[in-house]
């Protein structure tokens, strides 16, 4: 079989640009997983809540890009917090299943809530990435898929610099690794539970505008987690280089598949996987060995 090999080239382009949104948003489940032990299936809907916010900012209240980006941001910030405040807080010290159970709670409860104000059609985002095609080589890229994967990076750098030199990234590493030694060195844990929770709705919410860019928005955006639930569970749910690599990981194979095998098989091939990494290593490639049974 004779191989187009530039064909295959732009594909597995494309591919690592859609990889890099999973991993922006499998960054955001792994730090609430790190430092609340928290499964959160909700993590897709709160990428659509921020795609929303920004809608809601720019196209319903007009305001200009500039403002409208990082008011829909600090709105993902202050849900965040409130989510963690009021629903996942009340739950400290009962059994991960119930924990789990709130946010697929908190999924159908965001999802209603954008029905409820923006209906279930599908919208378009202002545009705001360039729009020239990228030429690499001989290869084109899409655009919007060229620069959604840039921002993934340059926001992915960002937050391991704050867990590396920031205070309260150091909080939230320490408060990772040990609670009660957390406690025990005068870390607020709660504040830190919320704190976790806030970041991890910001980068949400930008992987939720940038996705939103390429494809649009719509109350169904939230289906964008089942890929990034295999993501964080093919990589280590609690591991930051596990979510990067499977993020890409699973990028490339969807994009083979959809292209070669047709789209019909994308979730198909991202499932075997999935199965077969829970059959050989139950907690990923890079995660610890020990095990949450639901």
């Amino acid at each position: 079989m004779n191989i187009d090999w530039l064909f295959f080239f732009e594909i597995s382009l494309a591919g690592l640009g859609t990889g890099g949104l999973y991993a922006l948003t499998a960054l955001a489940f792994v730090i609430i997983y790190k430092a609340t032990r928290v499964v959160n299936l909700a993590i897709g809907d709160m990428l659509m809540i921020g795609a929303y916010l920004f809608f809601a900012f720019s196209a319903g209240m007009g305001l200009p890009l500039w403002i409208a980006i990082p008011a829909a941001l600090l709105s993902m910030g202050v849900v965040g917090a409130v989510v963690e405040r009021t629903i996942i807080r009340p739950m400290l010290g009962e059994s991960p299943i119930s924990s789990f159970m709130v946010t697929v709670g908190l999924s159908s409860i965001l999802v209603g809530l954008v029905e409820l104000i923006w209906t279930a059609d599908q919208r378009r985002l202002p545009e705001f990435l360039p729009t020239k095609p990228i030429r690499i080589g001989e290869a084109f890229l899409a655009p919007k898929i060229f620069y959604g994967f840039w921002v993934a990076v340059v926001l992915i750098v960002v937050v391991l610099l704050i867990f590396r030199f920031w205070r309260g990234g150091v909080a939230l590493r320490a408060t990772a690794s040990d609670q009660g030694a957390a406690y025990s060195m005068g870390i607020n844990v709660p504040r830190v539970f919320s704190l976790s929770w806030s970041l991890a709705a910001v980068i949400a919410g930008v992987a939720g505008i940038v996705v939103g860019t390429i494809g649009g928005i719509s109350s169904s955006m939230g289906v964008f987690g089942l890929s990034v639930l295999v993501v964080v569970i093919f990589g280590g749910l609690d591991s930051v280089l596990g979510a990067l690599v499977g993020g890409l990981m699973i990028g490339l194979i969807e994009a083979w598949t959809g292209t070669y095998l047709g789209g019909e098989y994308k979730l198909l091939a991202t499932f075997s996987l999935l199965v077969l990494i829970l059959l050989i290593r139950p907690y990923g490639l890079f995660g610890t060995h020990d095990i949450e049974r639901l």
